[in-house]
């Protein structure tokens, strides 16, 4: 896969993975697009991506769109259909987290998450798609390995990654006749902001939980998701420790929860 000259768009992409991506597509020649809710750290991300850019050509771009908002989100598709024309690819990044005791989460706080971190995605593949069909794409819509395996402390943020994965499994067979490739990426913790802030918050058993599929670096991946992309897989994760989760929650479900529950028990 070729990405000089291509249009990419990355929500979420004014910081952490999104940002990593933006820096790697941008040494490979593309003309990017980031999109967040917040003008002036995506105004500072732009200065950061437009310096590993290769070609004075190459447009680096930003706009502020809450993806949460489909109004907002097809308005703005529009708009970057009549200057740009249609995406060549779209990274759906976009993400909060809230780490809590079930009972503890508010309801406007589980409300936030699946507004954002599914119907985020949800918006982006209804606005874009359309226009997409007549020349394919490939859409990468992130998840988590929280996406697939339930974490204490996650009933909220799990339930938002695992519709994301069952959505994109939905969508990618859907897809296919119209050469748009549905990726799906399920990273482990990550070095971010977000993380930062969730860990002052974190109840004890989930970080006792979380913890053992290590930390990587947002460029760690970015790098494992466009490695991923290039060849075409559908559930991307970075990562040997991630890899190993998910192989051992599809083969032996029964012998994951077994050792989520002893590290759960010690930490409480």
């Amino acid at each position: 896969m070729e990405f000089n000259g291509k249009n990419v768009i990355i929500t979420g992409g004014s910081s952490g993975i999104g940002k990593s991506a933006a820096r790697i597509f941008a040494t490979k020649g593309a003309n990017i697009t980031i999109l967040a809710r917040r003008e002036d750290m995506l105004k500072r991300a732009v200065t950061e991506i437009s310096s590993s850019a290769i070609d004075t050509n190459q447009k680096i771009s930003y706009a502020r769109v809450d993806v949460s908002n489909h109004t907002e989100v097809e308005n703005w598709a529009g708009i970057y259909q009549k200057s740009s024309g249609s995406p060549d690819v779209i990274i759906n990044s976009a993400g909060i987290t809230h780490p809590g005791y079930f009972e503890e989460i508010p309801y406007e706080t589980f409300d936030e998450l699946m507004k954002i971190d599914f119907y985020g995605v949800l918006n982006m593949c209804r606005s874009f798609i359309p226009m997409m069909k007549a020349k394919g794409g490939h859409i990468v819509n992130i998840s988590s390995i929280a996406g697939f395996l339930g974490v204490f402390g996650y009933t909220g943020y799990s339930a938002a990654k695992f519709a994301v994965l069952g959505f994109s499994q939905a969508l990618r067979s859907e897809m296919k006749k119209y050469n748009i490739i549905i990726s799906v990426l399920c990273p482990p913790d990550t070095d971010t902001p977000m993380l930062e802030w969730e860990d002052k918050i974190k109840p004890k058993e989930t970080r006792a939980v979380a913890g053992t599929a290590g930390i990587m670096s947002p460029d760690d991946v970015a790098k494992a998701m466009i490695a991923g992309m290039i060849k075409k897989k559908f559930i991307i994760v970075p990562g040997f420790n991630g890899k190993f989760v998910l192989y051992a929650s599809r083969l032996a479900p029964s012998l994951v929860e077994w050792i989520m529950d002893r590290q759960i028990k010690k930490a409480g």
